[in-house]
């Protein structure tokens, strides 16, 4: 367990301060594909939560918490529309679910946009932010459902190994930019 140590994180991980660690942060061996995108959704959900639960007047929680979420977002989709959907797009059985996975990520961005151009303490913010949030859980969802059995029953230990991997070092890169 680690100790945050500014308030977003804090807002995060809990009253008590202290954050869990994903499969990624407690290393030990290879990650496959399945298990660091499910990290990611458990991450992405603690944020929408948490931001949830802001109101107009916490403008620099929302303010700081978006940016957090965008950045979360914008390098979970790279490491899916680049490496895991192409491979699992391959597959006849799985194509139509990841063609749709690839629209679900166009409107959230698209809806991430407008929640960027609407101030933090415009009523209409909240409202945003919810149809953002029910999209992304509608999407989280489908990944960890259907995709996710798809990808299971399609590729091998180790090829979920080495996309996990490849993922992984698009990720690094990706938070490191």
């Amino acid at each position: 367990m680690r100790k945050p140590t500014h308030g977003w994180v804090r807002l995060l991980c809990g009253p008590v301060g202290l954050c869990t660690q994903t499969a990624l942060e407690r290393g030990g061996g290879p990650v496959d594909a399945i298990t660091l995108l499910k990290d990611d959704h458990a991450k992405v959900k603690k944020m929408l939560t948490a931001l949830e639960g802001t109101t107009e007047r916490a403008v620099k929680t929302r303010q700081e918490g978006l940016a957090e979420l965008k950045r979360e977002l914008q390098v979970h989709e790279a490491i899916e529309e680049e490496i895991f959907y192409p491979a699992l797009k391959q597959h006849a059985e799985a194509k139509e679910i990841v063609l749709e996975a690839y629209e679900e990520h166009d409107v959230v961005d698209t809806i991430m946009g407008e929640i960027e151009r609407t101030p933090v303490e415009d009523e209409r913010w909240a409202a945003k932010f919810k149809v953002m949030k029910e999209n992304l859980e509608h999407h989280i969802e489908e990944e960890e459902g259907e995709m996710f059995k798809h990808a299971r029953d399609i590729f091998d230990r180790g090829t979920l190994e080495e996309l996990g991997r490849q993922m992984k070092e698009r990720k690094d890169a990706g938070l490191a930019a």
